[in-house]
């Protein structure tokens, strides 16, 4: 608990994390949120990008063992995948969204080398489709999946339900309820605020309508 209301603390103060119900940002899928989260930007804080990591390694040391290989899910875990790999001593992959379309072609990028287990890598859970269309081309590709590993998550009910219809044992630093938990307490947020993210949490596809 305390890892993950540090992780949120960071998240906030380094604006990876943005909350803004006054001016609603809106997503690939078209929803509008009061929330925006891009992890990547804590890789440009040393302290912060340490600190995901270590709890990255005790967390996949704690919840898989020391996998054969990391994958990381492109392009946003890419790096903390590789931050990983390098302080536990293993190899590392990564997976792009799609197969490149000249040269050879590859959707996964490193050696692979089939029947080895790996733990994949991601830094944001939001649906899960992108992670598990990760998951499902590292298993195409002869690998055992122990599991998956994400640096935050919105907690969404189906993204749940499609990761245990996988069956995909997901990990997070972070979650949803616990970010907004702390930015209440620290001031970060008010109560106003606060019950704004617990109703878009609720029915983010139907906030945009309630939202004007």
């Amino acid at each position: 608990m305390e890892t993950s209301r540090q992780l949120a603390l960071y998240l906030l103060q380094s604006k990876a994390i943005i909350i803004d119900p006054a001016n609603p940002f809106q997503w690939a899928s078209g929803w509008h949120s009061p929330i925006y989260c891009d992890n990547r930007k804590t890789l440009s804080y040393p302290d912060i990008r340490t600190f995901i990591k270590d709890a990255f390694v005790e967390q996949i040391k704690t919840e898989f063992g020391t996998p054969d290989m990391i994958a990381g899910v492109a392009t946003g875990a890419i790096a903390q995948a590789a931050l990983v790999a390098e302080s536990m001593n293993i190899p590392m992959l990564y997976v792009r969204s799609s197969q490149k379309g000249h040269g050879l072609g590859n959707q996964i990028e490193g050696d692979i080398n089939a029947g080895k287990n790996v733990v994949v890598v991601e830094d944001l859970v939001s649906t899960g489709g992108s992670s598990l269309k990760a998951v499902s081309a590292l298993k195409e590709a002869g690998l055992e999946v122990l599991g998956m590993t994400a640096i935050f998550t919105y907690g969404f009910p189906h993204a749940e339900e499609n990761f245990k219809q996988a069956n995909v044992s997901l990990k997070t630093l972070c979650n949803y309820y616990e970010l907004i938990g702390e930015a209440a307490e620290t001031g970060y947020i008010q109560a106003d605020d606060l019950d704004t993210l617990k109703k878009w949490r609720r029915d983010p596809a139907a906030w945009k309508s309630d939202s004007k």
